[in-house]
């Protein structure tokens, strides 16, 4: 059987990175990160997938700075929004398939128990309506999809939370940290050897399962109770918890975006590890990408 060609966006991201060096032991890769593919270029996306000729496009890129993007709201859309209709419009055109990474942030948090992916979408800030407009525009354009929301990605590189955590560890003796938010953390690596597995399972495979999924770790926590797992049993910081109102942001974020993943669970009989067993492999693991099988 032939080998499917594979176009990745958003290679140097978190998850992009972990999947650049899984999906070559599934088919012939073209991994390009934002200076060979700027994603706010339409142009250049129109040129790549021309040039490529994917099979499979995994969109791995995605303007994730939430602050900033309550005001640089023209690059968020143009990143998130835009881009995906792009990729999805010459997916159609080409006959390829598309798997596209979406966020618990296109919720309000108004919920107490798990989003499933029939719950009113109502996101409260910018970078949470531009991954929703992303979602809608790839359903819109009727290309052969799969649109996967995850929530509270972290790793040992690039910016997250956890590497905010270690670095405030080693400078402050006390950290005060959001409470009231709850949500479940989801290690890269975790997401990028899921989705490697489903790329392994074959095109066709994907094709009878395209559509939307919940694509999270297990369990839930809160950012205070994240911070104290990473710390872990160090006597110093001492982990503080605080109110939102305590820490306001630019972004107002959901208080709640815990997301049930029973659809998914069911299409591929697949679960992704609890989040805290997830972190402990994370915090034992080191900063290369996963190896190819």
């Amino acid at each position: 059987m032939r080998r499917p060609r594979i176009l990745l966006t958003g290679a140097a991201g978190q998850v992009g990175y972990e999947l650049a060096g899984l999906l070559p032991a599934h088919g012939d890769v073209v991994a390009t990160d934002r200076a060979a593919l700027d994603l706010a270029r339409p142009d250049a996306i129109v040129a790549a997938m021309r040039e490529v000729r994917p099979d499979l496009v995994v969109n791995a890129g995605a303007y994730t700075a939430v602050d900033a993007a309550e005001r640089d709201r023209a690059t968020a859309f143009a990143v998130n929004a835009r881009a995906p209709q792009i990729l999805a419009d010459e997916v159609k055109r080409s006959g390829a398939l598309l798997i596209h990474y979406s966020t618990d942030y296109v919720f309000d948090g108004s919920a107490t128990s798990p989003y499933d992916e029939d719950a009113p979408a109502a996101p409260l800030n910018v970078y949470g309506q531009s991954k929703l407009d992303g979602e809608r525009a790839i359903v819109a354009s009727d290309a052969r999809a799969l649109i996967l929301r995850t929530s509270w990605v972290y790793g040992l590189r690039g910016k997250n939370f956890l590497l905010t955590i270690r670095r405030l560890a080693a400078e402050r003796d006390e950290l005060k940290i959001v409470a009231d938010q709850a949500g479940t953390p989801n290690w890269a690596r975790t997401l990028a050897i899921a989705t490697a597995d489903l790329v392994a399972r074959g095109l066709p495979y994907l094709d009878e399962r395209t559509g939307l999924y919940h694509f999270s770790s297990t369990g839930a926590t809160t950012w205070h109770g994240f911070a104290a797992a990473i710390i872990g049993d160090a006597r110093t910081p001492k982990v503080t918890p605080i109110t939102t109102a305590e820490y306001p942001t630019p972004a107002r974020r959901p208080m709640y975006g815990v997301l049930a993943t029973a659809r998914f669970r069911a299409a591929f009989d697949y679960d992704l590890p609890p989040w805290r067993d997830a972190l402990a492999a994370c915090l034992a693991s080191g900063t290369q990408p996963a190896a190819t099988n």
